[in-house]
């Protein structure tokens, strides 16, 4: 029963691996909180220390009013034992022991797409990672990141916008919004889906946990994307683990001379799939494109004349005031009305001062 796993997954000093090897011979919670001080000394893996903190928790820990004080608070718990553990989850090697959630677990049904990078991002990597999303989205796939600054936040926002949902993998208890800053993100991804942790309630970030964290993020999608990355990046952790859980991983390349795309561009000459445009990445999983391409038809059917070749120039990366100006008939003034109303229309944003991507 969930009640004996959380009591055995908050046993101070009771590892996930020596959890572990007692199911793998054969001792579920149940079991544990009935075996007696020699069985336990006799398994030959506890420690001594291991086993005195088994007995005191059973004798400090009230099933009952743990587990109900626990609901009570809207967090939801399962279990390696449990049915409806993560299946992909519970494949990998070192799967956690015990999950945490607030929201409601990823639908084992769905194809889900872990969107990972940088957290301190370009407009580009921004831009990319939201339209991901929301495409993926449009398509019933899943997004799941670790709802940090950047391009995981950016990756769940345009899931959200895409009327799908995502799932966050924290680095502290579910009931911890980290980092504080993404509150309003952190409220609407448990209504969209699901916060999850392997940390218990009110369990702090620390910056060893993070490391580990990735590994659920890549194991419980079947593919990892990897939106800018420096060499040394967490990132860079999470798609390791996804290539040792035998997932598929792809990268947005970028130009050798920004440390943003060094990370990336390393991934794709070790054989990772080049991400060369949202469309073409949803074709290689094999989704339907019909819905974005309606969208992307549906928007363009809205510009005038002039606002159709203004943003014909543009692609991701920004484009500057002047350069629109140079390319093409229309004076400075004309230019910056008709920017206005792409901007009002969704179909631009100035980043900096006087420079413009495209969002659609």
């Amino acid at each position: 029963m969930s009640k004996y796993a959380y009591w055995l997954s908050n046993i101070r000093g009771l590892t996930a691996y020596k959890i572990a090897r007692l199911k793998q011979e054969g001792y579920l919670a149940r079991d544990v909180y009935g075996l007696g001080e020699s069985a336990l000394f006799h398994m030959g893996f506890l420690r001594e220390e291991d086993v005195e903190h088994i007995i005191l928790s059973r004798k400090s820990w009230n099933l009952e009013r743990e587990w109900q004080h626990m609901m009570e608070q809207g967090i939801g718990f399962v279990s390696l034992e449990d049915e409806n553990y993560p299946k992909k989850l519970a494949a990998i090697i070192h799967a956690p022991y015990a999950l945490y959630y607030t929201g409601s677990l990823p639908d084992e049904d769905k194809t889900r797409v872990a969107i990972v990078g940088a957290r301190t991002r370009s407009a580009y990597g921004e831009l990319v990672a939201e339209e991901l999303g929301k495409a993926l989205a449009r398509s019933g796939v899943d997004v799941i990141s670790g709802m940090a600054r950047g391009i995981d936040a950016d990756g769940h926002r345009g899931a959200l916008d895409g009327g799908g949902n995502t799932y966050a993998v924290l680095g502290c208890g579910v009931d911890v919004c980290y980092p504080k800053s993404n509150r309003y993100l952190y409220e609407k991804i448990r209504c969209h889906g699901g916060i999850l942790s392997e940390y218990a309630p009110h369990t702090q970030p620390h910056a060893a946990f993070f490391p580990q964290r990735n590994r659920i993020i890549s194991g419980l999608s079947d593919y990892t994307v990897v939106i800018e990355a420096r060499i040394k990046s967490g990132s860079l952790i999470t798609a390791d683990f996804a290539m040792e859980q035998g997932r598929e991983v792809y990268a947005l390349p970028g130009r050798i001379s920004d440390s943003l795309s060094q990370g990336c561009n390393r991934l794709i000459a070790q054989g990772a799939g080049a991400v060369t445009s949202v469309e073409d990445f949803l074709k290689e999983l094999q989704l339907d494109t019909t819905n974005l391409c309606r969208q992307i038809n549906f928007h363009k059917n809205l510009l005038e004349k002039d606002e159709m070749m203004v943003y014909s120039l543009f692609d991701f990366c920004p484009v500057g005031l002047g350069t629109l100006v140079e390319q093409t008939e229309y004076g400075l003034s004309e230019m910056l009305e008709i920017l206005g109303r792409l901007e009002q229309k969704g179909f631009v944003k100035e980043t900096i001062p006087n420079f413009y991507v495209n969002t659609v």
